[in-house]
């Protein structure tokens, strides 16, 4: 006697428990790492993986998309100067313009990383402090999607500064006549990007004080220089802080990611009348934008 056929409900149903099921491990193993430091953002894809097919789209992002992350952060490992790395990304279509291209290659990534790093793979990397220096081509995004707001004599804030890299390259971007901010609450990763920026292209630029990183409550922004034409957050929000809104210029743009155990990388331009609009650009994974108790556990 041949076999029934399944139930096609039953078929859903299970497809529907699986689909759950591998979806809630993905993302424990993503959250919760298994190293010493909680790697930020761009590590994995909070999307599920590629073997669910077209049921991937539902939550964060096409699969193609985490396949081509998945390519960017396992490569460059043979790669050994920070030209070949821009190049490298250019290759991958992240870095597409040739200002961002230069900037990148001016600022040489290996003094902002841990000594003992390889500082030009594609990977972020923990600085200690329970912080991470996110992956060159989660540092080639933004650049790319704030390029035409770090014009020459523009303003940029840099909020979670970490070890400066992109605060540097802010500062190259607006120039003499520009003003880049760095924002950090830990007190030890200001005194050391300060000198990591020292070693650096932008190192003029800090002496002559159109570049500076200061300790403080990056959720409060930096009100001194405010307003700004660029900002970026380099930890995760759980939502939009409005003091970054209050202080985003008109015609400004915020780069910011949203979320918790499923992140947004968002971008938020204000309209010359004030007005907000948000999309999301893609799915990313960063540690979170919260207190310096909370980031060191010390509450």
């Amino acid at each position: 006697m041949d076999e029934l056929p399944p139930h096609p409900f039953l078929t859903l149903k299970f497809q529907g428990i699986l689909f759950r099921v591998v979806c809630i491990v993905y993302s424990i193993l993503v959250y919760f790492p298994w190293d010493v430091q909680s790697f930020d953002n761009d590590i994995r894809r909070h999307t599920c993986p590629s073997v669910l097919d077209g049921q991937v789209s539902s939550l964060n992002g096409p699969a193609s998309e985490a396949v081509e992350i998945d390519k960017r952060f396992w490569s460059g490992s043979g790669i050994g100067t920070n030209k070949e790395m821009v190049e490298n990304l250019q290759n991958y279509g992240v870095v597409r313009s040739k200002k961002v291209s230069e900037v990148m290659e001016s600022v040489d990534r290996a003094f902002f990383v841990p000594d003992g790093v390889p500082p030009y793979v594609d990977t972020p990397v923990p600085i200690g402090y329970n912080a991470t220096i996110s992956a060159p081509h989660m540092h080639a995004t933004c650049l790319q999607l704030l390029e035409k707001h770090l014009q020459p004599g523009m303003r940029a804030l840099d909020v979670g500064s970490g070890t400066g890299y992109l605060t540097a390259c802010f500062a190259l971007m607006v120039g003499p006549k520009g003003r880049a901010v760095g924002v950090e609450h830990i007190p030890e990763l200001v005194a050391s990007s300060i000198k990591n920026i020292e070693k650096s292209a932008a190192a003029p630029l800090l002496k002559e004080g159109s570049l500076s990183v200061h300790v403080g409550d990056g959720r409060q922004g930096w009100a001194e220089c405010a307003p700004y034409d660029a900002i970026h957050v380099g930890a995760a929000a759980a939502e939009i802080p409005p003091a970054l809104i209050d202080q985003l210029k008109p015609g400004g743009r915020m780069v910011i990611p949203v979320g918790n155990i499923f992140q947004d990388l968002k971008v938020v331009d204000k309209d010359t009348d004030g007005s907000i609009n948000i999309r999301d650009e893609t799915s990313v994974r960063y540690v979170p934008l919260t207190s310096r108790e909370a980031q060191l556990g010390d509450n």
